[in-house]
């Protein structure tokens, strides 16, 4: 081991000048445009995802502002030397006018005072330019934000501002517009590749190229987690030499096989949920991760769904090339009701699996519920059904729609003519199924009209929502699960939104909330004040009210009862008769 220490792939091969940045052309050829014209920026703002280079770009520019080349006399250019004081000491991180300041460790007022605002105006000590590298800028809190305001925007002549983030919806508007923004791009695949391979031959390790698309597509376009990756990977690899394989790094990572994901895609949209867990079950016993397996479903339905709408979506380099042929051949067969379904059950299937004190038993049971759901026919063949035994009456039961089409994977055998589970004689699952996806339709008839829906609200107790509608419901239209409706003057923005989530969870139906901007009848508060001024009206007509007001002018209205209120009041007080089994504690 040398006196320095191992260094690590992703600072061992950290780029040093604009040529070595991967990806990241657009900014390249901006700045080397800012440089050759001399119209350099007083401050940048680099954005991108972790891993894509904004700090290394940072200090890349930075060097370039201040190098002077191998002889001294150079200017800023956009090719630093790496050999001239400045440059060494930059990429060393210990160039006294290039200050690299942590925004998450310093994120107060007293902070950016300190080591930014106190000193700007003081001329470098021997560079052309004093640059504040402020990492993770976002984290600085809005009062520190305020005071580098007007230094920002009117900075000495010898003073640049170089800010990278990770979250620049977090960096306030008034920042942003006295920056000039770069937005640093996922490296694509091929790119990453390429990088990969050519670390590891420089570094003499032998890997293969499905090794580094797994490494690639786990890094997520973040080529320090790729680097680090591959260090990883470089290190555990086989004795004596040989080549890093793709079935080393899917245990190192804990991935399962894409093509043994497949197999499970393709049992599950079979419906087969004991082939589903068997499969899991070897996966899991191979090393795979049940979160990591359930996310590697995902996203080959997100794929095959992609490549269902963009056909080039197929050729992804990560891909090998029998994989692309079964998911071309999926995307083909699968309707996309089916996939979108899956989709939105395997996203709240990760958060189950990623919650469960046991991972594996969640999994388990995502992957049961995926399978029988692959059975449910589609809403139309549904409504076919029903409306045939609807018009037959009296008369024979209409048979049970097949199975969603394109459920079974690409060569299958057909499916049997008993349905899967049932005994001869017993009702067809089919049946079973199309009274399960009736059932939203059989809650939403129990609110046949509105009143029925503030009951609904008032059951649940929601009296803050209850109030709102109320005040500012002025209904347009209604029938049981769609509700339009024009708002009242003051009507929260965001009332049908809220009003359609309560009773979609309350009633276990969807119901679609939508907002008309005119013709809709007065509130219920509108009509109850409405009716309560036509009363008082009457009242106050009355001779004997009309004494009353003579002899009190300052005297108002209080209340009004009629005369139904008055008697269903006294029969409500009258007490009840005694019985012997009566309870006076019993709740009625």
């Amino acid at each position: 081991m040398s006196e320095s220490g191992y260094q690590v792939l992703a600072r061992k091969y950290r780029p040093q000048t604009f040529a070595d940045l991967v990806g990241q052309d657009a900014m390249v050829r901006t700045l080397r445009n800012a440089f050759a014209a001399d119209k350099i920026a007083q401050a940048f703002v680099l954005t991108g995802i972790r891993g894509t280079g904004k700090t290394t770009t940072a200090r890349i520019v930075a060097k370039g502002m201040n190098c002077i080349g191998p002889d001294g006399r150079g200017g800023p250019t956009t090719d630093p030397c790496g050999m001239c004081e400045h440059c060494v000491a930059i990429a060393e991180g210990a160039h006294m006018d290039v200050l690299e300041m942590d925004a998450a460790s310093n994120t107060g007022i007293d902070d950016i005072r300190a080591q930014v605002i106190d000193s700007v105006a003081y001329a470098p000590a021997s560079a052309r330019y004093k640059v504040y590298i402020v990492d993770e800028v976002h984290m600085l809190s809005r009062s520190a934000f305020n005071a580098l305001l007007k230094t920002l925007e009117e900075p000495p002549r010898h003073v640049k501002f170089i800010f990278a983030t990770t979250e620049i919806r977090k960096v306030p508007v008034t920042v942003l517009s006295r920056c000039q923004r770069f937005d640093l791009r996922r490296i694509e695949p091929e790119d990453m590749i390429a990088l990969l391979r050519r670390i590891a031959e420089a570094e003499g390790g032998a890997i293969e190229d499905g090794a580094l698309a797994l490494i690639t597509r786990a890094s997520e376009g973040s080529a320090r987690d790729a680097t680090s990756l591959l260090d990883q990977a470089l290190a555990q690899g086989p004795a004596g030499g040989a080549a890093v394989t793709a079935e080393d790094v899917r245990a190192m990572l804990g991935l399962a096989d894409r093509g043994r994901v497949l197999d499970l895609f393709d049992l599950v949209l079979r419906g087969d949920a004991a082939g589903a867990l068997a499969e899991l079950a070897a996966q899991y016993a191979d090393g795979a991760d049940p979160l990591v397996v359930l996310h590697d479903l995902a996203e080959v339905c997100h794929w095959v769904s992609v490549t269902k709408i963009t056909p080039e979506a197929a050729d992804d380099p990560t891909v090998s090339p029998d994989e692309r042929q079964r998911g071309r051949a999926m995307a083909e067969a699968l309707p996309m009701r089916v996939l979108s379904r899956m989709w939105q059950m395997l996203l709240k299937a990760l958060d189950e699996v990623a919650q469960a004190p046991n991972a594996m038993m969640a999994a388990e049971m995502a992957l049961i519920r995926l399978t029988h759901v692959a059975d449910l026919p589609p809403p139309e063949d549904l409504i076919r059904q029903l409306q045939a035994q609807g018009a037959e009456g009296a008369g024979p039961a209409a048979p049970a729609p097949a199975p969603a089409r394109g459920t079974a994977p690409v060569g299958a055998a057909p499916p049997p003519s008993t349905p899967r589970g049932t005994a001869p004689g017993a009702a067809p699952v089919g049946s079973a199924l199309a009274v399960a996806r009736a059932e939203p339709e059989v809650a939403l008839a129990r609110y046949p009209s509105f009143e029925a829906v503030q009951e609904l609200i008032r059951a649940n107790r929601d009296v803050a929502l209850l109030l709102e509608v109320e005040q500012g419901v002025r209904l347009v239209s209604y029938r049981p699960g769609r509700i339009a409706f024009e708002p009242a003057p003051g009507a929260a923005p965001d009332l049908a939104q809220r009003l359609g989530e309560r009773l979609s969870r309350w009633t276990g139906a969807r119901w679609a909330v939508t907002l008309v901007s005119e013709g809709g009848a007065p509130t219920i508060a509108e009509a109850r004040d409405a009716e309560r001024a036509a009363l008082e009206e009457q009242a106050r007509a009355h001779p004997m009210v009309q004494a009353v007001f003579d002899a009190f002018p300052e005297a108002r209205i209080a209340a009004i009862r009629t005369a139904e209120q008055i008697a269903a009041d006294a029969g409500a007080e009258a007490l009840p008769e005694v019985d012997e089994e009566w309870d006076p504690f019993e709740s009625e």
